[in-house]
């Protein structure tokens, strides 16, 4: 199986040498549940896209220090490709970014949530465990990095889990498109710098507790798991991918 890693910002040039870069992380990550995986990167940022979109089997969308609101041409380059993928229903994962940039690209709303910054590490709670899951705790534990939010979901999109600050956390349109607000392929180490590097920004009381959170156990291997489950065209094939707890 190949898949597709749509770059859409670029690691701290000084964090490179120890964390690498988005597609290493995912890479890294992904390749712990499937060593034969194969990888493209197309860095769209600079306007790279694949000559034809079956070129691979799957795309996943990063994250971004940009927000999908912004008034930037490849952004509505991408929220196109997104609307193509989607025509297609060809198989598309979205992180943090990525799962606000589907979810506008397709209807839905994304703003600077008033309830501030999520850092480090939260719990998100299934209300509903799809093929893919499992089958396990419905609680998952991820790493985040985010003031943006999903505030409303697009048309045909279905919510599995939130929490109480972010209550549109993991959603799923039919069998082809599933976004996580989290970030799976971040290590403690990385989303501790990244607290360090924001703290003025992000505010002493949510830089506080994000440090504090990293003493948890951060999930990133059990979504990557769920992720290339996802990815498996037996996996969802038929019906509608979901079965209610």
């Amino acid at each position: 199986m190949k898949l597709g890693i749509l770059k859409t910002d670029a690691v701290r040039p000084e964090w490179v040498p120890e964390f690498g870069e988005y597609p290493d992380m995912f890479v890294a990550l992904l390749r712990q549940v499937d060593p034969d995986l194969e990888f493209a990167v197309y860095d769209v940022e600079q306007g790279q896209y694949p000559a034809d979109i079956d070129e691979v089997d799957g795309y996943i969308i990063t994250g971004s220090k940009s927000s999908a609101y912004d008034d930037k041409p490849w952004i509505a380059t991408l929220m196109e490709f997104v609307r193509q993928l989607h025509s297609r229903r060809k198989k598309l994962v979205g992180i943090c970014f990525g799962h606000q940039l589907v979810a506008l690209a397709l209807g839905g709303k994304v703003a600077k949530s008033p309830k501030g910054w999520g850092v480090g590490l939260h719990t998100h709670s299934f209300n509903t465990t799809p093929t893919w899951h499992d089958q396990g705790d419905t609680e998952l534990n991820v790493l985040v990095s985010h003031q943006d939010q999903v505030l409303e979901i697009p048309s045909g999109a279905r919510v599995l889990a939130g929490s109480e600050f972010c209550e549109n956390a993991v959603t799923q349109i039919g069998d082809h498109i599933l976004t996580f607000q989290g970030h799976p392929e971040f290590v403690s180490d990385y989303s501790r710098s990244i607290m360090t590097f924001r703290r003025e920004v992000i505010g002493e009381e949510a830089y506080t507790a994000g440090m504090a959170s990293l003493q948890g156990t951060h999930e990133g291997l059990r979504v990557a798991r769920w992720i290339v489950k996802f990815f498996t065209p037996e996996e969802w094939i038929l019906g509608s991918g979901f079965a209610a707890k």
